[in-house]
C-alpha cells in the first residue's frame, strides 16, 4: 500500500504520529513523505546550534534522518518558507492560496499512486495555522480525485484524533474522534530515533512536559507510546464502514483497538 504522510513542518509527522507511520512500513506499506516547509521559523536549540538563516538547511538534513528511522521511502518539501513566531507566540499559515497547495499535494498523490493520506487534524491540534491549512489542503486533494463511480479515490486519515485516555490532551484534536487507537510500543524505539534526529527542536520537546512534571525531562522520557486516528474519507458512520479498510486493518493485526465514542456522534463500536 502506497500511504502519503503531509504534515507542515520537519517533526510533525515524528511528534504526532511517529510510532503509528514506523509500524505501517514495518507492516510493508510504502510510506511517502510531503512536507509543506523547512520549519525556518521554528527554534534554533537551546543554546543555538545554527543561525535562523540556516536553520531551514538544517531541519531538512534532520527531516532526512527522520524519515529514514521510520523507514520511509521518499521525502519532498513543497518549499514553502515557515514564517517566524509573532507577538504573544502568535502563529501563522506558510500560504495564501489553499487551491495552489492543495494541487501540490494532488501531484504527489498521483506520482506516487497514493491509496491513503495521514495529515494534521482538522483543528490543527493546538489550533496552529499552518496545521490547519495542511489539513485542508489534503481534503481538497484527496477530493480532486473523485471519479463517478468513485474509483481510485485514496482514503483520507487524520491523526492526533481525540479519545479519554490521549497521553498529550494539549495535542489532541478535541472534537474530532478516534476512529484508531495504536499502541505504538513496538516502534517506539524507532520514534525515539527520529527524534533524536531533531536536534534543533529537542527543547522544545520536553519544555512543556517538563513544566507539567515538575522536573526536567529528556526526549525518551516524552515518547508517548499511544497514537490515534480518524478517517475523514470515506466517511465512517457506524463499524461496518472500517470493515475492509486496508489500512485499519493492518494496524488492528498488529495491535491497534477500535475507540467507541458517542458524544454527539455516531457509536462504531459494534
Amino acid at each position: 500500500m502506497e500511504i502519503l504522510a503531509f504534515f507542515a513542518h520537519p517533526d510533525d509527522e515524528t511528534m504526532l504520529a511517529g510510532g503509528t507511520l514506523a509500524l505501517l512500513a514495518r507492516l510493508g506499506h510504502r510510506v511517502h513523505y510531503l512536507c509543506a516547509t523547512r520549519g525556518e521559523g521554528g527554534e534554533m536549540g537551546d543554546p543555538p546550534l545554527t543561525t535562523r538563516e540556516e536553520l531551514g538547511a538544517v531541519r531538512e538534513k534532520e527531516m532526512v534522518c527522520a524519515v529514514g528511522a521510520l523507514g520511509g521511502v521518499s521525502l519532498t518539501f513543497l518549499d514553502y518558507i515557515d514564517p517566524t513566531v509573532g507577538p504573544e507566540d502568535t502563529l501563522y499559515p506558510y500560504a495564501d492560496d489553499l487551491t495552489v497547495v492543495a494541487g501540490q499535494a494532488a501531484l504527489s498523490i498521483r506520482e506516487f499512486q497514493v491509496e491513503a493520506v495521514m495529515t494534521h487534524g482538522a483543528q490543527g491540534e493546538y489550533g496552529h495555522p499552518a496545521h490547519v491549512l495542511t489539513h485542508q489542503a489534503a481534503r481538497l486533494a484527496v477530493e480532486s480525485f473523485t471519479t463517478r463511480d468513485g474509483a481510485g479515490i485514496p482514503a483520507l486519515y487524520t491523526v492526533q484524533a481525540n479519545f479519554p485516555e490521549h497521553p498529550r490532551p494539549r495535542l489532541a484534536n478535541k472534537d474530532i474522534p478516534a476512529h484508531l487507537v495504536i499502541d505504538v510500543g513496538q516502534t517506539v524505539d524507532q520514534k525515539l530515533q527520529a527524534a533524536l534526529c531533531y536536534r534543533t527542536q529537542h527543547a522544545l520537546f520536553v519544555r512543556r512536559p517538563s513544566r507539567e512534571a515538575g522536573r526536567t525531562l529528556t526526549v525518551p522520557e516524552v515518547m508517548v507510546t499511544l497514537e490515534s486516528l480518524h478517517r475523514v474519507l470515506p466517511p465512517v458512520q457506524s463499524a461496518a464502514d472500517l470493515e475492509g479498510d486496508p489500512l485499519f486493518e493492518s494496524l488492528l493485526d498488529a495491535g491497534a483497538t477500535i475507540n467507541s465514542f458517542t458524544t454527539e456522534h455516531t457509536e462504531i463500536l459494534a
